[in-house]
């Protein structure tokens, strides 16, 4: 009975019904992950704001001490650990693994972003705070704290936007899958901040773990920790870019100083108009 055309081509014709139309399941990938990785990205920021604003007295982890300091120690080294590792050679090759079928390799820029935000939220958001509060600013202290403290975030977003947003916000990956294309990252950054300091997003990071307006042994911690993390890590970003671009990350690291701007000293662009 089965081998009679008719069954056989009415059987066909579900089959066809049932299956998704091509690229349905392609774009529900992408535009799935890309929510999910913005929505915890932005909720990663909110509690980094939030959590270093009160000098990290207040946060969801509830660890008792002495306990609790091991594992804010833990908390504050996953994240360079871990971040440092995806952007090697061997990590690279397991985010695009990560995610199964034909899309990994073009959805790891997203799965980095993803991994990176889920890091920074369970930061910020599990800390467990020692209750210690050294110094609380008042008055006019605080709105000059607080001046620094939304200056240091906004050099942080404009140096972001200068080294690409879409890669660092995750949407390249996602993006690049939605209109069936390899994920073409930004060109060396030498633009907007980046003609000033080779590093401006550590330094802008930098600056918000040290302008806050309530000093605790915590915020200390963590401030101490991650300034170090921000000038020791950009050491292996610079090889990749040197291994990278070659000669011409080397003119650019010439030109340009690595965290300290040098007011008296020439940008690449002043260079090259010397050099017309």
């Amino acid at each position: 009975m089965l081998s009679d055309p008719r069954i056989t081509g009415l059987l066909r014709l579900m089959t066809a019904a049932l299956r998704p139309p091509p690229g349905r399941g392609r774009i529900a990938l992408a535009l799935g992950l890309g929510v999910v990785t913005h929505l915890v990205f932005a909720a990663a920021v909110l509690a980094m704001v939030t959590a270093m604003f009160f000098g990290m007295s207040e946060s969801l982890g509830r660890v008792p001490q002495p306990w609790a300091w091991l594992v804010n120690a833990l908390l504050i080294v996953q994240f360079p650990l871990v971040h440092s590792a995806l952007l090697t050679g061997p990590g690279g090759r397991l985010l695009a693994r990560l995610i199964p079928g034909p899309h990994g390799a073009t959805l790891a820029t997203t799965t980095f972003a993803l991994i990176a935000s889920l890091q920074l939220l369970a930061l910020f958001a599990l800390w467990t705070p020692s209750g210690i509060i050294w110094w609380r600013a008042e008055g006019v202290a605080f709105w000059a704290v607080i001046a620094a403290y939304t200056l240091s975030w906004l050099l942080l977003m404009k140096a972001s936007f200068d080294a690409g947003a879409e890669v660092q916000s995750g949407a390249l990956g996602w993006m690049s899958l939605m209109a069936r294309t390899r994920p073409r990252f930004p060109d060396m950054p030498t633009s907007g901040l980046f003609r000033i300091i080779r590093q401006p997003i550590y330094v802008a990071f930098a600056l918000t773990l040290w302008t806050v307006p309530v000093w605790t042994p915590d915020q200390l911690l963590l401030a101490v920790g991650y300034t170090a993390y921000c000038l020791l890590a950009p050491r292996l970003k610079e090889r990749r870019f040197a291994a990278r671009y070659g000669a011409r990350f080397a003119r650019y690291r010439d030109a340009v100083p690595y965290v300290l701007p040098e007011l008296n000293r020439r940008t690449p662009g002043a260079q090259r108009s010397d050099n017309l």
